[in-house]
């Protein structure tokens, strides 16, 4: 197997000053991508500010790597739009970006005030949109490019306390379904990370022994995989501790129900074999399921469809 590297390409990095980002900034570097290191430099909650971001910067420069830094918030087009602009100015290009950055505020749903619902919300999801709006133009008219959401299985199979986090990350798989879609004829591939890694966001939530095993660099491994050239596309690929999976969703294949059966008490006299999963199908596009629906009800009717 050839190698995976990235001599020519330029990719951005949200959220790279700590963690995961910093991670994925510095194995990028090292296979020979130009990387312009994001980070706001602030605290876990997303306050405050720092020098995170030039610090990685200069680690990848000392490592004989070349890289710039910017502290652009995320949430603010005009910041970002200056983030790409500058790496457009010294590198001519984006070819791969990396949607990192993130903040966590956990509270229970009762105890949650809007304003730490929408504060996560806006940086993970409203983040991430902000900078593959920026990008996504340059990337149509070059025909390639590669990026990369993180998820997390708080939003795919949820996690007390964090209803802002679970549904901002969420969000982010609806996001890659679409973009994929609309990025294919591009050669724009589109794909997630659910990663599990010892980082400020879950060093107070683990043991110490497994914060061991669950390094940054495991996950990072697998992002290097999603951005590369010959990359999959629409894939979420959990990562942690050096594992390595797929999370998938699927359709029952589900029921019909005549007219006069179509009540709350027949679908729950027939709910178990909604639930059967014997047929279930992993579908490529929302409208499979509208398909699907209406060829019950056509085969049940007699009725010929077109």
């Amino acid at each position: 197997m050839n190698d995976i590297r990235f001599d020519g390409r330029v990719a951005i990095i949200t959220g790279a000053g700590h963690g995961l980002g910093r991670s994925h900034a510095k194995l990028l570097a090292s296979r020979g991508a130009r990387v312009m290191v994001n980070d706001l430099g602030g605290s876990v909650d997303g306050t405050g500010s720092g020098s995170a971001a030039e610090d990685v910067a200069q680690e990848i420069r000392d490592a004989g790597g070349e890289a710039l830094s910017h502290r652009a918030n995320v949430t603010r087009a005009d910041e970002v739009e200056d983030m790409v602009q500058q790496t457009v100015r010294e590198w001519g290009k984006v070819d791969i970006l990396v949607n990192n950055a993130g903040i966590l505020r956990d509270k229970s749903f009762a105890k949650m005030s809007v304003e730490d619902f929408q504060a996560v919300v806006d940086v993970h999801l409203m983040g991430s949109m902000v900078c593959t709006k920026a990008v996504w133009e340059l990337m149509r008219e070059a025909g390639y490019g590669r990026i990369a959401m993180t998820s997390s299985s708080s939003g795919i199979y949820g996690n007390f306390g964090q209803s802002n986090y679970g549904a901002a990350k969420m969000g982010l798989v609806g996001f890659m379904n679409v973009l994929h879609l609309e990025g294919a004829k591009y050669n724009i591939r589109v794909n997630a990370l659910a990663p599990v890694a010892a980082t400020r966001m879950t060093e107070n939530l683990m043991p110490q022994q497994a914060l061991e095993m669950l390094t940054p660099e495991a996950v990072s491994a697998g992002l290097g995989y999603l951005v590369s050239e010959d990359a999959p596309s629409r894939v979420v690929l959990a990562a942690g501790a050096g594992g390595y999976a797929a999370s998938k969703i699927y359709e029952t294949d589900g029921i019909y129900l005549p007219p006069e059966r179509q009540t709350p008490e027949d679908i729950a006299a027939n709910f178990d074999a909604i639930l059967d999963t014997s047929a279930q199908k992993e579908f490529q596009r929302g409208g499979e399921q509208g398909i699907k629906f209406l060829g019950k009800a056509a085969a049940a009717l007699g009725v010929k469809l077109g």
